[in-house]
């Protein structure tokens, strides 16, 4: 293996993925298993349905008087 090469991979085992990295990632594997499946799937879609998904688990805040 070209040593440039190892120390890009050991670079990459360092690196904490950051939660913005893994929403990218989660979206990127759902369309592109989904697309696979019916065409008619676009990232739009499955950013609104991820949008969708992560308002139903963020804790609803209550306001008081």
């Amino acid at each position: 293996m070209p040593e440039y090469l190892a120390k890009l991979i050991e670079e990459a085992r360092k690196h904490k993925i950051t939660p913005e990295e893994r929403d990218a990632q989660v979206r990127s594997f759902a369309y592109g298993n989904a697309h696979l499946e019916n065409p008619a799937i676009t990232r739009a879609g499955i950013d609104e349905a991820m949008d969708a998904l992560n308002a139903e688990r963020e804790p609803a805040t209550t306001v008081r008087s």
